[in-house]
């Protein structure tokens, strides 16, 4: 896809598989996904592609997010990052940026292998909030820190919104984590967003009170989320997150006070 002069294309990783009812849920409500049922499968689960997307934008090569790595624990299932950017003429040492919008295991999984960083040219970046709680702080496990430290010689840590580069910026919306960020792509009068997981289902567009069991801070996660999606409400904005279906971008349409997410 196109964004003016930049282009913007998912990457897959892999697939996750949740029980729709007890990740996404209306507080008080037995089964709000009733009303829902062709977003989810059959037997209740909830398919959640993994991945990342890659921006080229002038001389740069960015990867948003790293999928969950070579890692299978029977619900969760990745590996083919590194394949699906070799099918883009990309290859690790051409990327010159990795951005992440926040640190949850999914995200970050070819960040490092083995103790090495996998794109050993690019700089890493990541808001210092979410280092500070994933690595340093009270959420970290062996697991996050052995993945993460070994991109402290490459890591740029901010605490502060950014412009990457022209029509790359970077703006921070916690909520769903201390410092999840959102990615701004901007030109030749067109806008995308990489949400990350301020959304995890495009349902969320249409139901404004749901609640995700991830999110650390619930009420700050709701009004990120609808507020990005009552801005671009009516806009030409597209939007995606990393588990929409497909990773497929789209726009957000509202009539009569009620939202849908119709993808492009």
């Amino acid at each position: 896809m196109k964004i003016g002069d930049i282009e913007v294309l998912a990457v897959m990783d892999g697939v996750g598989t949740e029980t729709a009812a007890e990740i996404l849920t209306r507080p008080g409500t037995d089964d709000p996904w009733a009303c829902h049922d062709h977003h989810r499968e059959p037997d209740g689960t909830l398919n959640l592609p993994l991945g990342g997307f890659l921006v080229r934008s002038g001389h740069r090569t960015v990867l948003v997010d790293a999928g969950v790595g070579p890692f299978d624990d029977g619900r969760y299932r990745g590996g083919a990052l590194l394949d699906s950017l070799a099918a883009q003429g990309v290859a690790p040492e051409d990327v010159t940026d990795v951005l992440f919008t926040h640190l949850h295991f999914d995200h970050v999984g070819w960040a490092a292998v083995e103790g090495r960083p996998v794109f050993p040219r690019a700089t890493y970046r990541a808001h210092r909030a979410d280092w500070q709680h994933f690595v340093t702080g009270p959420a970290a496990t062996p697991e996050s820190v052995a993945k993460l430290t070994p991109l402290e010689g490459r890591l740029e840590l901010f605490d502060a919104d950014f412009t990457l580069a022209p029509g790359i910026d970077a703006l921070h919306l916690p909520g769903h984590t201390p410092g999840t960020t959102v990615y701004v792509l901007s030109s030749g009068g067109r806008r995308a967003l990489l949400l990350g997981d301020v959304v995890h289902s495009v349902v969320q567009f249409s139901e404004r009170d749901w609640q995700v069991i991830w999110d650390a801070d619930p009420a700050a996660a709701s009004a990120v989320r609808n507020r990005i999606a009552d801005e671009a409400a009516d806009t030409e904005d597209l939007l995606v997150a990393a588990h929409f279906p497909g990773m497929r971008f789209g726009r957000v349409l509202a009539a009569d006070g009620n939202r849908r997410f119709v993808a492009v």
